[in-house]
């Protein structure tokens, strides 16, 4: 019983509970990180919604501001909608923690990986944040903007509400970290599916949550497309990481007896 217990946990934990409980605090830190960013650089609302009305500006001259009709077309259906606001509220907390979740437990090799991109594109965020807090859409309800999140779930995370600023920071939405965490998310778990469809499904995630944030009024297309170039820089930073150490933070798509045979170039990480 010892053994199988111990078989378990070397399966299920290749690097023991420290390693996990390190990873726990790291993500845990990076979130206290920007919790004392954002009392020490408190955003200037003035500054939000001039940010907001300038990224319009641009969106037009560029003839890219379709959000209002985009919304408009959506809520003419209320089951899509809903699906909308729901993935919304669920994408950066319960999809994204169990796709954390799942890389760490089956393939532990590679979570380390995705673990550096996180981290810095966090980093870049929170510089976007504290340089050009923006009001999302939801709050320019005179460019024919609705909140239908608050509508349709009761979510409301007002840039009045005390309580809630005190939990969410309304006027982070360049770059979309939304965007950024699906392509990071879907990017690996694409690469990582084995059959066909679950592949093209995580594929396609990042295209999803675009369409979610933009018909949500949470983010202008430009906040998705800067969310975009986050995920790219950060995936560029993490291999860089990688050639520090090779062996415990790349991105290897071997699976681990493939990797232990003779002269072959291992992908297995260690913790770190």
């Amino acid at each position: 019983m010892v053994a199988r217990a111990r078989a378990l946990q070397a399966r299920v934990l290749p690097h023991g509970w420290l390693d996990a409980l390190r990873q726990v605090l790291l993500f845990g830190l990076a979130y206290l990180a920007y919790r004392i960013v954002r009392t020490v650089f408190a955003s200037d609302a003035n500054a939000a919604f001039a940010h907001a009305r300038d990224l319009i500006s641009i969106e037009r001259n560029l003839h890219l501001f379709v959000e209002p009709s985009l919304q408009t077309w959506a809520s003419g259906s209320h089951v899509l909608m809903l699906i909308s606001s729901w993935l919304y509220v669920n994408a950066q907390t319960t999809i994204t923690f169990s796709a954390l979740f799942y890389l760490y437990l089956r393939h532990n090799r590679n979570f380390y990986f995705v673990r550096n991109m996180f981290m810095i594109a966090m980093a870049i965020a929170l510089v976007g944040y504290v340089v050009f807090p923006t009001a999302p859409p939801r709050f320019l309800p005179e460019w024919g903007f609705t909140d239908t999140v608050a509508q349709l779930t009761g979510v409301r995370i007002s840039h009045s509400s005390a309580s809630m600023t005190a939990l969410f920071n309304p006027y982070a939405a360049v770059p979309s970290m939304h965007v950024a965490d699906a392509i990071m998310i879907g990017w690996s778990l694409a690469r990582l599916a084995k059959r066909s469809v679950v592949r093209i499904l995580w594929a396609t995630y990042p295209f999803l949550i675009a369409f979610v944030i933009i018909v949500t009024a949470n983010h202008f297309i430009i906040d998705a497309l800067l969310g975009a170039l986050t995920a790219g820089i950060a995936a560029y930073g993490a291999r860089w990481l990688a050639r520090a150490r090779p062996v415990a933070w790349r991105f290897s798509q071997r699976s681990p007896s493939a990797a232990l045979k003779p002269g072959a170039n291992t992908g297995l990480t260690a913790s770190g």
